[in-house]
């Protein structure tokens, strides 16, 4: 897994603020994101790779996770900066506001890209049981449990885009949200966890 531009230049402190969306024209995905970071924004673009199959030939291509995104953190202030960007369409939002996706998501998505695990793509769901992974290097993250053949899925959504990913997983490293952690000792009782 890899991700373009992730924002955190070499030497400078990783800014604060809210998590955006861009909605960018067909295939405009990395131009956007390496345009946006010459003008000096945090953008976050996470990749996948993906075998391609023609009659004549296959090839592996590295694709978006999430197709026509890119993702911007900051201030809005500069929005002519932004939306003038060729191959920007606009600001993913709701009635003309900009839409906020929680750092929680974008947090996820990373330490997804940031594994050897194999992510791609995959259908949004609103149903399905919500599980928490309990082991390994996707501790503490949450998601939706699939099945897809013999393989069980994790799938990761981005609420705002209503666009989700899918990574492989253990059925022995979740556990169903909701009830209490492994290894707690009371509900009642709130300890604190550091990292």
């Amino acid at each position: 897994m890899q991700s373009m531009n992730d924002g955190t230049a070499m030497g400078q402190a990783e800014p604060a603020g809210p998590w955006y969306a861009l909605y960018t024209r067909h295939q405009h995905e990395k131009v956007v994101a390496d345009l946006l970071a010459r003008k000096g924004f945090e953008i976050f673009l996470p990749l996948y790779t993906a075998v391609h199959r023609w009659k004549d030939r296959a090839k592996t291509l590295t694709l978006p996770l999430y197709p026509s995104y890119v993702f911007l953190r900051g201030g809005l202030e500069p929005r002519l900066a932004i939306v003038t960007t060729p191959g920007v369409v606009g600001i993913v939002g709701f009635a003309g506001r900009p839409g906020v996706i929680p750092q929680t998501e974008i947090e996820a998505v990373r330490r997804v890209i940031g594994s050897t695990l194999k992510a791609e793509p995959h259908p949004f769901l609103k149903c399905g049981q919500r599980v928490r992974v309990v082991d390994g290097p996707l501790g503490g993250i949450e998601g939706i449990l699939v099945r897809k053949k013999s393989f069980y899925r994790l799938v990761l959504s981005v609420e705002l885009l209503q666009k989700s990913i899918a990574v492989e997983i253990d059925a022995w490293m979740i556990e169903p949200v909701g009830q209490p952690r492994l290894g707690a000792v009371s509900a009642r009782v709130a300890t604190p966890v550091f990292a």
